[in-house]
């Protein structure tokens, strides 16, 4: 039986990490863990914000997905929205989905991220 999700695992290209590292921590606000030392010499970072986790991994032929992403649910969208947008990332504003506000943003390599708050 699934009880939860542990993390999501996004990709980057090799030699990568410092942009999303200072868009994940700096911009959305997340923090960076460890990774464990076994994992650590293959490149990558992993966040954490509250139970929410996010590791991004490297991938030789990284390529950015058009269409998967993760869904993470925010307080305070408007205010939240604005971090990314002070920054100049792109912002996308989606009204399709009942009962919620939603914006979909990028990170620095191309990764698709969805912030959504019940209303």
């Amino acid at each position: 039986m699934i009880t939860a999700v542990d993390h999501v695992q996004l990709a980057a290209p090799p030699g990568s990490e410092e942009r999303p590292r200072a868009y994940y921590v700096g911009v959305l606000g997340v923090t960076e863990v460890p990774k464990p030392p076994a994992l650590a010499r293959r490149g990558g970072c992993w966040f954490r914000a509250g139970s929410v986790r996010l590791h991004l991994g490297i991938e030789e032929d990284f390529r950015a997905a058009g269409k998967a992403h993760p869904g993470l649910r925010v307080t305070g969208i408007d205010a939240y929205a604005a971090r990314p947008a002070s920054h100049g990332a792109p912002l996308t504003w989606d009204s399709a989905l009942p009962g919620h506000r939603r914006f979909y943003t990028w990170d620095p390599v191309g990764n698709r991220l969805e912030f959504l708050e019940p209303h």
